[in-house]
């Protein structure tokens, strides 16, 4: 065999080697649509499930993205998707942002529960992600998700332009007050 082509076969391995040690590390969380998949769920109970959903639903409003027309943010999570925040805009207009798809019980370092919303967005509706656009899995249930995915969100002080959500994300200079 020549050398250019041992050197290339070589090469190939290596590579592969280095992108799979680029994945991010897994761990577990559980994603559900509503509190009765929760309570459905092997090894939680009823109470854990509503104190988990509650703690998603009061992160929801902070953590969303936030749009200045209901237009912009259907064109990122659809037509009848997206609703009325409490939040206005610094100029006293309306704020939207999307419905809350689900919500996401992970674990943090030190074992203890971190609960937040998911969204689906309108270009990939099957798939739950986080209010920081990081995708977290399709399936109702325990899986496996990207470590950082079960990471507390950030607040949203500015609503996002056409297009927000996802690769496109662009703030606008809105601050978004109470």
């Amino acid at each position: 065999m020549k050398r250019s082509r041992r050197i290339a076969l070589v090469m190939m391995g290596t590579s592969a080697l280095a992108l799979a040690a680029c994945e991010e590390r897994k761990t577990e969380a559980a994603l559900f649509e509503t509190v009765e998949q929760c309570v459905a769920e092997q090894g939680l109970v009823a109470d854990q499930c509503y104190r988990e959903f509650d703690a998603a639903r009061a992160q929801h409003a902070q953590v969303a993205p936030k749009y200045t027309s209901q237009t912009d943010c259907e064109e990122d999570f659809g037509q009848g998707a997206c609703e009325t925040s409490s939040y206005r805009t610094t100029t006293g207009n309306s704020v939207f942002m999307p419905l809350m798809a689900g919500f996401m019980m992970g674990q943090m370092m030190g074992g203890r529960a971190h609960t937040q919303p998911l969204y689906r967005s309108r270009d990939d509706a099957k798939t739950f992600r986080t209010a920081d656009n990081r995708p977290v899995g399709r399936t109702v249930g325990r899986t496996l998700v990207p470590e950082r995915s079960v990471a507390k969100p950030s607040s949203k002080l500015y609503t996002q332009q056409r297009g927000g959500f996802g690769a496109r994300a662009r703030a606008a200079g809105y601050r978004v007050g109470a």
